[in-house]
């Protein structure tokens, strides 16, 4: 698997995975989320991420719907807690028409102010709908449990009385100091010649001003010192919802595969993981539990999390300790290990036959590591990963005096 990556005069980094197919997808993405914002900005990298589509200096808000959907396409956007992505698919012949519109968004966007007070009442329903979710909404608050006043632990979405006062110059302002083109990535997956891709992202990003970032202290602020904390709230639920956790690996630390590997063990996104064995499989007391390894630049968190009936929280939780402390005790057998890693591997290659979750994924690493492994590289990393050094992360990890826990009920 090749990629091809070039860089522009201006920062912005180009990277292309040839595809044989008739559907292309392209995306820019930027180093800028939720992280960065100041505290009164609380939800205001999600809120631009809406307000992107709203008018440019080129095109109404439905000529910007239009745009990519009058050819058969698909626009998209995204926030996390450290990165904004507007991405699109489309039949591989309108690249072109793909990359106008996204350079269009990004820096020629106008944000009208009767469109910011339409598209307020909106996200304050998507907050509201959030709130009506509690097995979305703890994952969030188990992480600003853990990350306390830190901009890591705030939820993407916002507040309520934040989002009420944001404007066109709180957004101009976030823009100016968060945009900037040394942290932006276009990633592009499709059956088109890379020289010829170059041409057309030249043309659309390549000869914009550079704008860089100077100012790294508001990102790699470290975390406050985590202290393992446990608590109970009344949300009058139908389940039992419940989180354990702590504080994990960065993502620039070397054990960072191995606790992936550990994870995707303990609770991974297959019927055969332990916990699931445990809990669903042997003894029925929930539908869901899942183990997901977060990292991020500084800091990382793994939750476990699983929904159930009240009578079944004690039992369920007493079952996942007793996994936790097998993998702290137990080394792996050789067996055990190898299928272990054939699993994670798997998941990865098929995860990589979707074109545009692909083409998101090498763009994201290219953004935060300046550099894209392909598959047959992490497939070796994971095969390097030995039975000490699972036993050992499990017992930095998963120890229980450095567990978290948050229960809805």
């Amino acid at each position: 698997m090749q990629y091809f990556i070039h860089q522009f005069a201006n920062g912005i980094r180009l990277i292309h995975y040839p595809v044989n197919s008739p559907v292309a997808h392209c995306a820019i993405l930027v180093n800028t989320g939720s992280r960065d914002e100041l505290p009164e900005e609380h939800g205001l990298a999600h809120f631009v991420e809406h307000t992107l589509f709203k008018g440019t200096t080129h095109r109404k808000p439905w000529h910007i719907i239009s745009a990519l959907e009058d050819v058969g396409g698909d626009l998209n956007a995204y926030t996390t807690k450290e990165e904004t992505c507007v991405h699109a698919s489309f039949m591989k012949e309108d690249f072109a028409r793909a990359f106008d519109l996204l350079s269009d968004l990004i820096f020629r966007a106008t944000f009208p102010e009767k469109e910011i007070e339409k598209e307020k009442e909106i996200v304050l329903d998507e907050i509201n709908s959030y709130l009506d979710s509690p097995s979305e909404l703890i994952l969030d608050s188990f992480e600003e449990l853990i990350y306390n006043d830190n901009p890591l632990g705030r939820s993407i979405l916002g507040r309520t009385e934040t989002v009420r006062q944001f404007t066109r110059s709180k957004i101009i302002a976030f823009l100016e100091r968060t945009y900037h083109t040394d942290q932006m990535v276009v990633a592009a997956a499709g059956d088109i010649d890379s020289r010829k891709l170059v041409r057309l992202a030249e043309k659309y990003f390549g000869t914009l001003p550079a704008r860089n970032r100077t100012d790294q202290v508001k990102r790699y602020r470290q975390p406050p010192v985590y202290r393992p904390v446990q608590q109970t709230e009344n949300r009058n639920t139908y389940q039992t919802h419940c989180v354990i956790g702590t504080t994990a690996y960065h993502l620039n630390d070397n054990r960072r595969i191995g606790l992936h590997l550990l994870s995707n063990i303990l609770g991974g996104p297959h019927m055969s993981s332990r916990l699931n064995m445990s809990l669903r499989e042997r003894y029925g007391y929930t539908y869901t539990v899942e183990a997901n390894y977060t990292p991020y630049s500084d800091a990382g968190s793994l939750m476990i999390y699983f929904g159930t009936d009240k009578n079944y929280l004690d039992k369920s939780i007493r079952l996942i300790r007793r996994e936790t402390e097998k993998l702290r005790t137990t080394k792996l057998g050789s067996l055990q290990l190898h299928r272990a890693k054939k699993q994670l591997t798997g998941q990865i290659a098929i995860a990589a036959e979707n074109n545009e979750a692909h083409m998101l994924s090498i763009g994201k690493s290219l953004l935060v590591f300046d550099r894209v492994d392909t598959i047959e590289e992490v497939t070796k990393k994971i095969e390097a990963v030995t039975d000490s050094t699972l036993l050992e992360i499990a017992n930095e990890i998963l120890h229980p005096d450095k567990l978290s826990m948050l229960i809805y009920q």
